[in-house]
């Protein structure tokens, strides 16, 4: 599902070249849940967009769902996430003008779906704030935001799941409630899960720890 071969990532900076990615040789099986953990600056997040295909490799092959997207332009790379990956970050990125129900229903409307907003209530349905579809992302917490957040990177049925510190702006409580929902989606939907974590207890429930150090790869195995 997700395939990595020797890829490199170098970046220039104020302070000149800055090698961000040193060599990463990554596979991972199609509904694996897998977390990323390894200290700031590690390469972690850099790592994840160059899979999401909103970072280009320098070099490497960077293989999804049997297709390489080193040869792709932005066109094709859009077009891609839209219809095989779903994308939840630390901040929630929600449309602010926009109810819940319209947030969801983007990916789908974007794909052209006929049934967007049956799809994007279903999704809301799904974790928990069918009574929320008319709020507006200031109307509701931040548990709640993410929880739309959730609900519209699973709205396409992707294949992949990336998740960048999802719980990073919750409460211990509420992100504890977010993360056993995005595991159950993913079981759900039979997705496969990349998750980056600074939290332990969050990697352990993940089949497979892979933690990175100067942006190499320096432990690969299940997790705790």
């Amino acid at each position: 599902m997700i395939s990595l071969k020797d890829v490199r990532l170098t970046l220039d900076g104020p302070a000149g070249t800055v090698n961000i990615l040193k060599g990463i040789d990554l596979d991972i099986g199609a509904g694996e849940t897998v977390s990323v953990v390894g200290p700031s600056g590690s390469g972690k997040t850099s790592m994840m967009m160059v899979i999401a295909g909103l970072e280009k490799a320098t070099s490497g092959a960077v293989q999804i769902d049997g297709t390489e997207l080193t040869g792709l332009d932005e066109d094709a790379l859009a077009l891609f996430r839209r219809d095989r990956m779903g994308i939840v970050f630390q901040n929630f990125h929600l449309v602010p003008t926009m109810s819940a129900l319209e947030n969801v229903a983007i990916p789908a409307e974007f794909a052209g779906a006929s049934d967007a907003f049956d799809r994007a209530r279903a999704g809301l349905e799904s974790v928990g704030l069918g009574h929320r579809v008319d709020h507006y992302p200031g109307q509701l917490s931040g548990g709640e935001q993410q929880r739309v957040a959730l609900a519209r990177a699973f709205a396409g049925g992707p294949k992949i799941l990336l998740a960048d510190e999802p719980t990073g702006n919750l409460d211990r409580d509420t992100g504890a409630a977010i993360i056993e929902l995005l595991f159950k989606l993913s079981s759900d939907h039979d997705t496969t899960l990349m998750l980056i974590t600074h939290d332990p207890a969050i990697a352990a429930k993940s089949e497979r720890e892979i933690r990175i150090g100067d942006g190499r790869i320096s432990g690969d195995g299940a997790a705790a």
